[in-house]
């Protein structure tokens, strides 16, 4: 017969099995493994793709439009001493990169927004031009109307043979 007392000592350790019972094992919270998810999209493309500061820490990127030397970088900024007298030197050497203004370069993951034309006279419909020049004589061009100058005197005929009276 097995003896009912209990050899641990009184304070018991306890932990979250006590409290809440045996927990399920961890879900895999991703239906494929890492090293198949990673050679298909997005994540390939996005590894693939590579953005501006990327691309420059390459070992074969040469960039002519850098500058050489303190004195090129210096030439290059914003600062205009007439405009700007007496600014911070951090201010003195701001680039056009930094200010958003155009240098030049395309940045990789970046769209630019083209600002939709208001519509003429705030009216949706738009004025188009006419593809074919024609000749302003042609009748072609005219606007149909009973009496044409197409027609015998001004005047046609009606689809039954009558003519059109006014």
């Amino acid at each position: 017969m097995l003896s009912t007392r209990d050899p641990y000592p009184f304070p018991k350790l306890q932990n979250d099995d006590n409290f809440y019972g045996t927990r399920v094992g961890q879900v895999e919270p991703y239906g494929q493994p890492t090293h198949v998810a990673q050679k298909a999209d997005p994540w390939n493309r996005l590894n693939s793709t590579q953005t501006l500061c990327s691309s420059r820490r390459e070992i074969y990127h040469h960039d002519p439009a850098a500058p050489r030397d303190s004195l090129d970088f210096v030439l290059k900024t914003q600062y205009d001493h007439h405009a700007e007298f007496l600014r911070n030197k951090n201010e003195t050497l701001l680039q056009p990169e930094t200010l958003n203004l155009d240098h030049g370069r395309v940045l990789k993951n970046r769209e630019e927004i083209i600002p939709k034309e208001p519509m003429y006279m705030n009216h949706p419909l738009s004025i188009t031009e006419q593809v074919k020049r024609e000749s302003i004589h042609s009748v072609k061009n005219a606007i149909d109307s009973p009496h044409s100058a197409g027609t015998n005197g001004g005047y046609s005929r009606k689809h039954d043979g009558g003519f059109y009276s006014i």
